[in-house]
């Protein structure tokens, strides 16, 4: 009896619905994409001590010369959605990519002000150049996948952190420049990029039904993308405020010391880690609608508990389940983006982009004016109204449902 698509290969059945090689492998570059970024943003965060010295900034001029980063931000999201809809995706990724791996050890070596200003801006532009295009592509592979599977690249981010903060206190622990470490990391990625640069996606082109595109901007906003813009800012919003402010929580309101507000942003992001290897089974069974409001829900109750119950143990735990209901919320909405009809997907990704950005911009700043008036317990309320407001919006979200979905 001859077989049609399934294989028998040592007896078993080979299944008809599994991705092919070439999408496997698409994913793997994809996934790379994602790692370049987190690494490069951990080892950063690992030896900026060691830069801020050798520049010779105090608190105030560092945080002025931040703001460069914020610049380079604008810039490129400007750029980016100009380009979206009129280059491919494959190319800005390459683009966005490159410049990070070049200019981080040029970044690294800053001794004047000058140059470190210059190199945060540069940062920044490629840090966007990189995110829509890079999310573009994995809406592409899973799309080829026929499932849910967006969450495991953004794993690929939060584990390249984790890897460059390790790398980063080797390196410190060696003796070793912040400059020479990162001229390692960006050789070795480098030539792993290389290596999967012919794996890497372009994306589809949908149209409107006379044959072009839709390549005006102000035509992406549309209703259900406006929608999906202010989920993701509100998600974005919440991760970064759940982030920067979880050790200062532990150690200033409930008084646990620095070694439990330590643990507890350790909970956080490993917590969010583990999330999103598993997450996108969970959505699969679920329905993706359905898992986003489940995982705000989750997330809104976890913070809820470090807000009620101002013990470490409760600490710790509260904001690990924050971390956990959150970590697949942004990854999930720029799926929807990606598949919005009349829209290539990187027009759809660039617009919910455009909207989480400012959210993870306003998270730390707004926290602490509003900490300021009335203590960073009641600041705090405002992250967990921000992700109880993502439950009504995210079940007025219409998305067809991927051929693994119940």
């Amino acid at each position: 009896m001859a077989e049609t698509r399934a294989e028998l290969v040592e007896g078993v059945v080979a299944d008809p619905s599994a991705p092919d090689r070439s999408a496997v492998l698409a994913r793997w570059s994809v996934t790379l994409l994602f790692v370049i970024m987190g690494l490069a943003l951990g080892s950063w965060a690992a030896r900026v001590p060691d830069v801020r010295r050798a520049v010779g900034l105090g608190d105030t001029g560092w945080g002025l010369a931040n703001i460069a980063t914020n610049a380079g931000e604008v810039v490129s999201l400007a750029v980016v959605a100009i380009l979206i809809s009129r280059v491919s995706t494959r190319l800005l990724a390459i683009a966005g990519a490159a410049v990070i791996l070049v200019n981080a050890p040029l970044l690294a070596a800053s001794t004047t002000v000058g140059a470190l200003v210059a190199g945060l801006a540069v940062w920044g532009f490629a840090a966007n150049l990189l995110s829509t295009p890079m999310n573009t592509q994995s809406v592409e592979v899973q799309r080829r996948y026929g499932r849910p599977i967006l969450s495991t690249f953004h794993a690929g981010f939060s584990l390249g952190m984790l890897a460059g903060g390790l790398l980063g206190t080797a390196a410190v622990a060696a003796g070793l420049s912040p400059a020479a470490q990162m001229a390692v990391s960006s050789a070795v990625l480098g030539v792993l990029l290389l290596a999967t640069l012919r794996w890497l996606p372009d994306t589809a082109r949908p149209s409107r039904g006379d044959g072009e595109p839709k390549r005006r901007l102000r035509d992406r906003f549309t209703p259900q993308l406006l929608l999906l813009a202010v989920i993701a800012f509100l998600a974005a919003f919440t991760e970064m405020s759940g982030s920067q402010w979880s050790a200062l929580y532990a150690t200033e309101i409930v008084g646990a010391g620095a070694v439990v507000g330590a643990a507890t942003y350790t909970c956080l992001s490993v917590a969010a880690v583990g999330a999103r290897l598993i997450g996108d089974r969970i959505a699969a069974r679920a329905g993706r609608v359905r898992f986003v409001a489940w995982s705000a829900s989750i997330a809104t109750l976890g913070l809820g508990l470090a807000l009620a119950v101002p013990h470490p143990a409760a600490t710790m735990a509260g904001f690990a389940v924050l971390g956990l209901g959150m970590a697949c919320v942004t990854p999930t909405v720029l799926g929807f983006a990606g598949e919005q009809p009349g829209l290539t997907s990187g027009e759809g990704v660039s617009v919910v982009v455009m909207g989480q950005w400012p959210g993870f911009l306003v998270a730390a700043p707004l926290i602490g004016l509003l900490a300021g008036g009335v203590g960073l317990r009641g600041a705090l309320l405002a992250v967990v109204v921000t992700a109880a407001l993502i439950v009504p919006l995210v079940l007025r979200v219409h998305s067809k449902p991927l051929p693994t979905e119940s």
